[in-house]
């Protein structure tokens, strides 16, 4: 079993609930994703499955699209529903006042990571220290932020912020909307969180668990619902050689860019594929050689 599924995540399952669930319904060991959802967050993961496990970095190196919704006022231990209440200060701040900072969190900033994460310091992650109430110091990492819209506000002493936002991976979004709650002189934590697009992967193309259950009850397999290597990266750019180039290819050869038609001054990664459109490797362009980064065994 190669290939990706999109899986529309349910709230209260971890990433590796989902990866876990792949494994059994696929009876296949090598089962990944390309990017964590933190269990509160629902929409879309996307999995890799046998040998396409190699490609999800790929993936998840790609600009990320979420529909949040945050509660200004209100501080948790995790930055999300999930954790316990801190603080509770009324922010009774305005639409347009949170318009207003929104200006300040677009392009390049610094995002120091939440203490619940899977980020490692010392060698350990950080949400295991937490769990054992302890605090350390983080080093503020750079992140893109791309896109950032303010889409609904509900007034109140704890005012509902909705907001889309397009950002590079790394970026926690549950720190940014503390960060817009602290730039108005308070604080705040997720109440929802949906993860939609992923590079141009969809959730809109995306299954539920329950959906792939029945698929495999009912057909022993997940015929229909896994996506082919090729289609999952078509964020990067493609180049299709002929029968003589395959094995060529398929043996890890590095090749003059000219042999596989590839433009002059390219950058970046690109799909090699065989005559028939299936993937045979994700290269580079270096010094006008096309070096293989991985190719998948036929």
């Amino acid at each position: 079993m190669n290939g990706f599924v999109l899986v529309d995540k349910p709230p209260g399952w971890t990433s590796h609930d989902v990866v876990a669930k792949m494994r059994g319904l696929t009876k296949t060991k090598k089962v990944g994703h390309a990017g964590t959802l933190d269990p509160m967050a629902t929409g879309l993961l996307v999995i890799g499955l046998g040998n396409t496990t190699r490609l999800l970095r790929f993936v998840q190196g790609l600009p990320k699209e979420y529909l949040a919704t945050a509660i200004f006022g209100v501080t948790t231990d995790t930055l999300d529903a999930d954790g316990a209440v801190l603080s509770r200060e009324p922010m009774p701040v305005t639409e347009s006042d949170v318009a207003g900072v929104l200006e300040r969190f677009r392009g390049p900033i610094m995002q120091t990571p939440p203490m619940v994460s899977a980020r490692k310091v010392g060698g350990t992650r950080l949400y295991e220290l937490a769990r054992k109430g302890e605090t350390v110091e983080r080093e503020a990492r750079p992140v893109t932020i791309h896109e950032l819209e303010l889409t609904d506000f509900a007034p109140s002493d704890y005012p509902e912020v909705s907001f889309r936002v397009v950002c590079s991976t790394g970026t926690y979004v549950r720190t940014l909307a503390d960060d817009i709650a602290a730039a108005l002189g308070g604080g705040a934590h997720l109440g929802a969180l949906r993860r939609v697009r992923n590079g141009s992967l969809n959730v809109n193309n995306a299954v539920t668990i329950d959906e792939l259950a029945a698929t495999v009850a009912a057909k022993g397999t997940l015929e229909g619902r896994v996506i082919s290597a090729a289609a999952a990266l078509q964020d990067l750019a493609a180049v299709s050689v002929g029968a003589e180039l395959v094995n060529a290819i398929g043996s890890g050869q590095r090749l003059d860019q000219q042999l596989l038609d590839i433009a002059p001054g390219h950058e970046g990664l690109v799909r090699v594929l065989d005559p028939e459109g299936n993937l045979l490797a994700v290269s580079k362009v270096v010094e006008d050689r096309v070096v293989p980064e991985v190719v998948l065994p036929r």
